[in-house]
């Protein structure tokens, strides 16, 4: 099975809370059930979601540009 993320690296987190809404949660399980059967490992659905928004976050081009042009960029952990 092919999935648009891929498998997880090791990575030290910062704490975030989201509320989702309930067929938005329900996904999320769904996908992290689909990711164990593809990769053998589990991972928790708040793990993949930061795994998601970075990978959005790092494909938004419009976001990168005006990121890009900040006078001071935030820092990890903002």
């Amino acid at each position: 099975m092919n999935l648009r993320l891929g498998k997880l690296a090791d990575r030290t987190p910062v704490r975030l809370t989201l509320a989702l809404d309930p067929e938005t949660a329900a996904a999320l399980q769904d996908y992290a059930a689909i990711y164990q059967e593809t990769y053998g490992e589990a991972e928790r659905s708040e793990t993949l979601a930061a795994a998601m928004i970075d990978m959005f976050l790092a494909s938004d081009a419009g976001f990168r540009r005006a990121r890009k042009a900040r006078p001071t960029p935030a820092s990890k952990g903002d």
